[in-house]
């Protein structure tokens, strides 16, 4: 287990990383020998520095390493959860600023607004459990920012501790009858410039989004905290990552649910 000291060194670290727009690094091996709870506190401390800096509150959670593909590729059993903050939740349609970020990826995801918290006492939350507190299912994109990582030389342990990545989300508007949606089946479709460019199905992350959303509620009521009333939970990409360049106009779609659009500023 890290000291104290280790874990906030190691945080303004990361967060220099990010401030500075350094390509993507792991952290120092010693580092990462520790358990994986350590990374979660050193996240714990990226996001006072993130909320100091002016990014706002957490206003909800992502999910990340939901392939089986990803977590081979990174030496783990199960995927990782980071903090989405209040002031980079986006509107669709929305313009992006590529020159905002170091290197943008957007990935196709559910994300899911909660009607009611999902604290420990109801826990182990399930799919089943989480259901009747979800106020709806909408697409979303995450915004993601890779700092130009070399894919090969990813592991857990620093992909959480900086707080897997997270560099937004565009969320679309609630469709009124999303409760009729197959959230396992729903076929997903995404668009460059009207190009077709990727296409899937809302439970390729994870088997149905509410897996996910339990997942994340199960691993914050483990660390003392909890999904609040309101907040966003992104569930998962159903479609690669995609590297949008200056002027493309990015397009997302699940049957059921609608889509969700960006434009990239020139």
């Amino acid at each position: 287990m890290l000291t104290p000291g280790a874990i906030e060194a190691t945080a303004r670290a990361c967060f220099e990383m990010h401030r500075a727009r350094e390509h993507y690094r792991p952290l120092d091996a010693g580092v990462r020998a520790a358990p994986l709870d350590d990374a979660y506190r050193i996240q714990d401390a990226l996001h006072r520095l993130m909320a100091e800096a002016g990014r706002g509150e957490i206003a909800g959670w992502k999910i990340a390493l939901t392939s089986k593909a990803m977590q081979q590729m990174t030496g783990v059993d199960q995927p990782a959860g980071g903090a989405i903050f209040s002031k980079v939740v986006h509107a669709s349609p929305a313009r992006v600023d590529l020159a905002a970020y170091h290197h943008l990826g957007v990935e196709f995801e559910v994300a899911v607004r909660l009607a009611e918290p999902l604290p420990a006492a109801g826990g182990p939350w399930t799919r089943a459990s989480v259901a009747s507190r979800v106020a709806a299912c909408v697409p979303a994109f995450e915004l993601v920012e890779d700092g130009h990582a070399d894919y090969k030389t990813l592991d857990a342990f620093t992909l959480v501790a900086q707080n897997t990545w997270n560099g937004g989300v565009v969320v679309g508007t609630p469709a009124a009858d999303w409760r009729g949606v197959d959230l396992e089946r729903a076929v997903t479709r995404c668009w460059i410039n009207d190009r077709p460019e990727g296409e899937g199905k809302t439970g390729d992350a994870m088997g149905h989004p509410f897996e996910a959303v339990a997942w994340v509620a199960n691993l914050l009521n483990r660390r003392g905290r909890l999904l609040e009333r309101g907040m966003l939970v992104m569930t998962g990409s159903s479609i690669t990552t995609k590297f949008p360049a200056p002027g493309d106009r990015v397009r997302f779609a699940i049957d059921g649910l609608g889509e969700v659009a960006l434009e990239t500023a020139r």
